[in-house]
């Protein structure tokens, strides 16, 4: 039996001496495994579908419950983003985050769409920006949500210094509660992403290390391309 549907290669295995296992990320089945054989030899022309970050219409033969690509019409390579390197492991970030949080074979619509917006977004923008509303969207979809309005215990807006509470996922005053240390700068850069508003590098770097404590706090993963992304010089 053959399928098709959209999807997005969120990781690859070499497997043998011409195979490769996809794991792509679907809106309609969620995250699922499937072999793209002899893609590794010289001139294959289903080479460009076991790429990293290639978004394509698959089709997908499956037997004794193994799904094999048979073949694919590209939407995007988003090759871009092999041309520079924070834009690179911004995107293995993106895919990172797809492997944990998308669930096998339930739909994750949204999650399909946020990633492929923002793996477009980086090819030409600001790939920190970019990185960080992904993040936001994600979490807010795991039910892991980061706000940045007014303080959950006293009302007031947070200013000076703020702290960061995890299992809430919000900035409260400093006084309000026992979270960790969190600045101005990062909590109004978080809110600004969330309006659509531009921000500075630096408040743009701060929000993604708070972002990626808050996805290890609650998924109990590590983002090691994000832990990357924030080592680069800059």
């Amino acid at each position: 039996m053959d399928f098709k549907t959209d999807a997005l290669v969120i990781r690859t295995a070499d497997y043998g001496e011409s195979d490769r296992m996809l794991t792509l990320l679907t809106a309609d089945r969620g995250k699922l495994s499937a072999a793209a054989k002899g893609v590794k030899k010289g001139g294959a022309k289903l080479n460009f579908a076991a790429q990293p970050f290639c978004f394509a219409e698959y089709v997908l033969a499956v037997k004794g419950g193994r799904n094999t690509v048979t073949s694919a019409s590209l939407y995007d390579g988003f090759y871009p983003l092999r041309e520079n390197v924070e834009a690179f492991y911004a995107a293995a970030v993106v895919a990172e985050a797809c492997d944990k949080l998308a669930p096998e074979g339930e739909p994750c619509g949204e999650l399909f769409v946020q990633a492929v917006r923002a793996l477009g977004e980086m090819c030409g923008g600001d790939v920190y920006a970019a990185l960080a509303k992904f993040l936001l969207g994600a979490l807010d979809g795991a039910g892991y949500s980061v706000r940045a309005d007014v303080c959950p215990v006293c009302g007031k807006t947070p200013a000076g210094r703020l702290r960061f509470d995890f299992a809430e996922g919000a900035f409260t005053c400093a006084d309000c509660s026992e979270g960790a240390p969190a600045s101005e700068i990062t909590y109004k850069t978080v809110r600004g992403l969330r309006r659509g508003e531009p921000a500075e590098r630096d408040g743009e770097v701060r929000a993604l290390r708070l972002l990626k404590a808050h996805f290890s706090y609650h998924t109990e993963c590590e983002l090691p391309a994000l832990t990357d992304l924030l080592a680069l010089p800059r």
